[in-house]
């Protein structure tokens, strides 16, 4: 038996932990019920079932940094329009997010897919050593993608 501020009261019959419950207005939990004898604490069950939907509500909160942004890009882009676009995808990084490139063809850009490959390269050089690869360039259609997601420090890959 376990009591409200976590201190040892020693094995006890089922009854006499119900009534020390009731006297100071607590419940009754089983704790371990496959322990030898079960371990009960007395606790404001209500009051632990609300502090862990606060936790997971807060691990929810933390699990939605991972969205996808966007960053789209065209064959003739500006050299400045670029590091612009690219230093808005390296605060979506350092935020936490992903972030995929999307290289739009119009008309006959489509022809000289290497312009836009080669923008694709300037974009990952200018990333650096701030993301990883997390899929490298693919078609669909008229556009090309690739998607970036931020290194976190301390792990491999």
């Amino acid at each position: 038996m376990i009591g409200p501020e976590g201190d040892q009261l020693g094995i006890m019959l089922v009854e006499q932990a119900r009534m020390k419950a009731a006297e100071l207005e607590l419940d009754l939990v089983e704790v371990a019920p496959k322990a030898t004898p079960p371990v009960c604490k007395i606790m404001d069950y209500g009051k632990h079932l609300y502090q862990e939907q606060k936790k997971s509500h807060g691990a929810r909160k933390k699990a939605t940094a991972n969205e996808l942004k966007e960053v789209r890009l065209k064959p003739r882009i500006g050299k400045h329009d670029l590091e612009i676009k690219v230093n808005r995808a390296k605060e979506f990084l350092g935020e936490g997010h992903r972030v995929q490139f999307t290289m739009m063809y119009r008309g006959r850009e489509i022809t000289h897919q290497e312009i836009g490959e080669h923008i694709m390269r300037d974009v990952l050089t200018h990333l650096g050593e701030t993301c990883k690869v997390e899929r490298g360039p693919f078609r669909e259609g008229k556009r090309v993608g690739l998607i970036v997601a931020p290194r976190h420090k301390g792990k491999d890959d």
